[in-house]
């Protein structure tokens, strides 16, 4: 257990952190699931906005450090991947 100041601070602020970030990894996950709803359902139309507030999202999450920035890429990379393809279809 912390014993000092400093390191009782410390755990505070992690607490905060923590909880910061859960918030955005679940908006993340949300936009995710949108998207994927959109693609199941065939509509390409919403799919595309879908898309583009999932891939927001995404590099948000990545500019604040909540998701590694090569994690990010990735997601979006097959996110595009999967649109193009039910375009295609």
């Amino acid at each position: 257990m912390a014993n000092n100041p400093g390191a009782k601070k410390a755990i505070r602020k992690i607490e905060r952190r923590t909880e910061v970030n859960k918030a955005r990894r679940s908006r993340v996950r949300t936009f995710l699931r949108k998207f994927e709803e959109a693609v199941a359902a065939g509509d390409a139309a919403v799919a595309r906005e879908a898309f583009v507030v999932a891939q927001s999202e995404l590099m948000r999450a990545v500019s604040k450090g909540v998701v590694h920035k090569n994690t990010g890429s990735r997601k979006v990379s097959r996110l595009a991947a999967q649109l193009k393809k039910l375009a295609a279809a």
